[in-house]
């Protein structure tokens, strides 16, 4: 197996950062890449206000699920005691990996010093060096001399890994620009959300009042990366259908951006949360975990952190089972959610038409599908759906 190990400070990690590492992922064919954050870097200071351990491995990690399965964040180096040397990162990869080849990714700074790191030979023992370099024509007259002089010292290999993209920011200018409102373009929208709701460099958003265009990134921030595109799927079917049933397209949004807020929650986070917000939790809730809780959670921390209305937190509260006598929002949230573009399952062709032509029909239709989805799976439907589906029977047949 190849595998890459990626280090830096990653103060924030930002784009230019995921594009190396993707180009490298590609070009070097790794089945593995390790994002692995410096604790304490052995050659500079941490800027001040750098954010303590635990946020720069959430971004790190943002970043990893965005850039796929492949890509697992270590926090090898932010848990050792002392100053950070790839010395020991690497011997311990490699003891998890004895039989796997290892390629040790750095950008040109650290590439042209690498003789003066801790054990150079070891670490060229231990891995293939791959620099990144901007471009042939700038990177050669640099790399070829310290390439033959590294072979010749330490007999390493070397790979130079010329980057088809640059995202031309360094941390420090990115730090001061995110403390001016600016730099959101260079990095990750759910990392720049996460930067917003922990107030990380010097930002200072108000999370109870946030315009939509940073309450997507903040919402984005909570999530799973996997489940973004289903999260923005659900928006702008939510949207869609605000328009057609003439409901407020804002507040549909902001709706659907937060429905999933906790999904990616344990079990046991959810019914901490519900024991702080005083959440009822019947049994067959507890049994099913975030399935279910995910709704009542997801509404108590959305009015809690982002200061949304009854309405809206309403809306996430019932997107998951439906109830009797739903609002307009709250039956585009749980239709939104149902029929947005990621979903593919065979009834969606009828019922994604029908939402615009009858949105009570389209739900009803929703709930039956559920129901006999579930009866094949062994399960039964929750008591609100049951209540949703029999009030919409009796309203329309």
């Amino acid at each position: 197996m190849k595998i890459g190990i990626y280090g830096g400070t990653f103060n924030p990690i930002h784009l230019g950062h995921m594009a190396a590492a993707k180009f490298a992922i590609e070009y070097l064919k790794l089945d593995k890449l390790y994002l692995v954050p410096v604790g304490i870097p052995p050659h500079k200071e941490l800027a001040e206000g750098t954010p303590a351990p635990r946020h720069r491995q959430a971004m790190a990690e943002l970043a990893g699920q965005a850039l796929g399965e492949h890509v697992e964040v270590l926090d090898l180096e932010l848990r050792r005691q002392g100053k950070s040397y790839t010395t020991d990162t690497v011997r311990a990869i490699q003891k998890q990996h004895p039989k796997d080849h290892l390629y040790l990714l750095m950008g040109t700074d650290m590439f042209l010093t690498f003789q003066n790191w801790r054990h150079p030979e070891e670490i060229a023992k231990r891995c293939t060096l791959c620099a990144f370099g901007r471009s042939e024509a700038d990177t050669e007259a640099l790399f070829a001399p310290q390439r033959a002089y590294l072979h010749e010292k330490y007999s390493a290999d070397v790979v130079t890994i010329v980057l088809p993209e640059i995202v031309d920011i360094s941390s420090t200018q990115l730090r001061e620009k995110l403390c001016r409102g600016d730099g959101n373009q260079f990095l990750l929208p759910a990392v720049y959300g996460y930067i917003l709701v922990h107030h990380l460099y010097g930002t200072r958003a108000d999370l109870k009042h946030l315009p939509l265009e940073l309450l997507r990134p903040a919402a984005l921030s909570l999530l799973d990366q996997r489940r973004v595109p289903h999260v923005l799927g659900t928006e702008e079917t939510a949207a869609k259908l605000a328009l057609r049933w003439g409901a407020n397209e804002e507040d549909a949004r902001r709706a659907a951006l937060l429905h999933d807020c906790t999904k990616r929650l344990s079990r046991s986070e959810h019914l901490r949360l519900c024991k702080h917000y005083g959440i009822r939790v019947d049994e067959q809730e507890r049994k099913a975990g975030g399935k279910l809780l995910h709704a009542k959670t997801g509404a108590a921390l959305a009015r809690d952190l982002f200061g949304v209305s009854e309405e809206i937190g309403s809306a996430i509260y019932w997107h998951t089972t439906g109830k009797a006598d739903m609002t307009l929002l709250e039956k585009i949230i749980y239709l939104a959610d149902y029929i947005e573009p990621t979903r593919n399952f065979g009834a969606l062709k009828e019922l994604r038409p029908l939402a615009y032509e009858d949105l009570d029909r389209a739900i009803l239709r929703g709930l039956t599908i559920a129901v006999e989805d579930l009866s094949r799976k062994g399960m039964v439907l929750h008591p609100n759906s049951v209540r949703a589906r029999d009030y919409l029977k009796g309203k329309l047949l």
